[in-house]
C-alpha cells in the first residue's frame, strides 16, 4: 500500500492550480474528481483504479485518474511534480517577514455568495497555510449578483460556522464577519443587530463607483463613522486588469472581466477619518485589483491607519494571494503591527467589537 493520500493530491494540484490563476476548468476538473472519489467506501478507490475503472465515474477523466494511479504506486504524480516545479519566485526579506506575521484572513468568501467551494474548504486550506483564523465574509443582500445574504440566510450561516468550529482542528477557527455593501447614503446593507453579532466587518462600496468626488467623499465618510464597519474593504474600486482566468465561472460569480478607474475620493479626508476611528484600510491581495494602489497605502500610512493585508479569495487556492499583498505592504514600508490580521485572533475581535 502506498503512504500517498490521492485524494489529497487532487485537492493539492487543484489549489496549485488557482494559486497560479489556471483556468477555472482545470481546476474544477482536479476538484470534481477528489469529491468523487472522498464519498467512495475504503477500498474502492484502490480497486478501481487496479481494474482501470475510475473514468467510470462521473467526474474522473483520464487526467485524473492517471494522477490517482501515478499516487497509489507511491509517485508524486507527474502533474502536480511540474506545477511544484513551475512555482514563482519566492518573496524577498521584508514581504516574508511581514507574510510570515500574518496569522489569518479577513476577507474570504464561500459558495454560499460568490465564492467556489464550501466554508468547509475554504477553512481547511487556511489551515495547510498556517493560518490561526479565517474570517468569512460572504457578501450582503443588496449586491444580488454575488447572491449576497439576507438577514435570515446569514443567521443560518452564523450556526454553520458555529457548528464547523467545533469540528475543526484545534487551535484553529473561523470568525464570523461580512463584506457589507456601502451604501449611497454611507449607511450599511445588513441590519445592525446582526452586524453587532459579527467578528469582523469589512466595509466595501460595489456601486456608483464613477460618483463624483464630494458625493463618495461623503459617503465613505459616514461608512467609516458607523461604529460596526472594522475594515474599509478595496477602498479605490479599481480594476488593473481583467479578472484572473483561475477565477472565472461559478468561482467568482459576483466578478466581470473587465479594467476599472479609481474612484474618486478625499483619500486624506478619508484615512484621517479611518485613523481617527480606529479603523483598518485593507490592503487587498487579488492580482486584478492591488487595491489600494501603492501611492495610497503610502498615505494612510502617514495618517496613522492600520492595515488588513487579504485576499479576498473566492476560492481555497486563493488565499496563498496573501503574497501579493505582502510585497505591495513591504514596497511601501508598512510595519506588521500595523497589521490587524498579524494579532492573534482574540486580539482582533476584541479590537473590532471595542469600539
Amino acid at each position: 500500500m502506498s503512504d500517498r493520500d490521492p485524494i489529497a493530491d487532487l485537492r493539492r494540484i487543484a489549489f496549485l492550480l488557482e494559486r497560479a490563476n489556471e483556468a477555472t476548468y482545470r481546476v474544477r476538473a482536479f476538484r470534481s474528481a477528489a469529491a468523487t472519489l472522498s464519498a467512495l467506501p475504503a477500498g474502492e478507490v484502490a480497486e478501481r483504479a487496479r481494474d482501470g475503472r475510475l473514468t467510470e465515474l462521473s467526474g474522473v477523466g483520464d487526467v485524473t485518474a492517471r494522477c490517482v494511479a501515478e499516487s497509489l504506486a507511491g509517485e508524486e504524480p507527474v502533474y502536480l511534480r511540474r506545477l511544484v516545479a513551475t512555482e514563482g519566485s519566492d518573496l524577498d526579506a521584508e514581504a516574508t517577514a511581514l507574510r510570515t506575521a500574518l496569522r489569518g484572513d479577513c476577507h474570504t468568501h464561500s459558495d454560499w455568495s460568490d465564492g467556489g467551494s464550501p466554508i468547509e474548504e475554504m477553512a481547511l486550506a487556511a489551515v495547510e497555510l498556517g493560518h490561526e483564523y479565517l474570517v468569512l465574509t460572504d457578501h450582503s443582500p443588496r449586491l444580488k449578483v454575488a447572491r449576497g445574504l439576507t438577514a435570515a440566510r446569514l443567521r443560518r450561516q452564523l450556526d454553520h460556522v458555529a457548528q464547523l468550529n467545533a469540528a475543526l482542528p484545534e487551535g484553529f477557527r473561523v470568525l464570523t464577519g461580512i463584506e457589507v455593501d456601502i451604501l449611497p447614503d454611507g449607511s450599511l446593507d445588513q441590519d445592525e443587530e446582526l452586524l453587532a453579532r459579527l467578528d469582523v466587518v469589512v466595509g466595501s462600496v460595489h456601486s456608483g463607483l464613477n460618483d463624483e468626488r464630494s458625493r463618495m467623499t461623503r459617503r465613505m465618510l459616514t461608512a467609516v463613522a458607523n461604529p460596526h464597519l472594522d475594515i474599509l474593504g478595496h477602498c479605490t474600486g479599481r480594476m488593473v486588469s481583467s479578472r484572473p482566468a483561475g477565477v472565472t465561472g461559478p468561482g467568482d460569480r459576483g466578478h466581470r472581466a473587465r479594467t476599472r478607474q479609481e474612484s474618486d475620493f478625499d483619500a486624506d479626508a478619508v484615512f484621517a477619518a479611518c485613523a481617527e476611528h480606529d479603523k483598518a484600510v485593507e490592503i487587498n491581495s487579488r492580482p486584478e485589483r492591488q487595491d489600494p494602489p501603492k501611492r495610497l497605502i503610502r498615505r494612510a500610512l502617514e495618517a496613522g491607519c492600520r492595515f488588513a493585508i487579504s485576499t479576498d479569495a473566492h476560492a481555497p487556492g486563493q488565499l496563498d494571494w496573501q503574497r501579493f499583498g505582502c510585497e505591495r505592504a513591504a514596497r511601501c514600508g508598512v510595519p506588521a503591527d500595523r497589521v490587524v490580521n498579524s494579532w492573534p485572533a482574540e486580539l482582533l475581535v476584541q479590537w473590532a467589537r471595542g469600539r
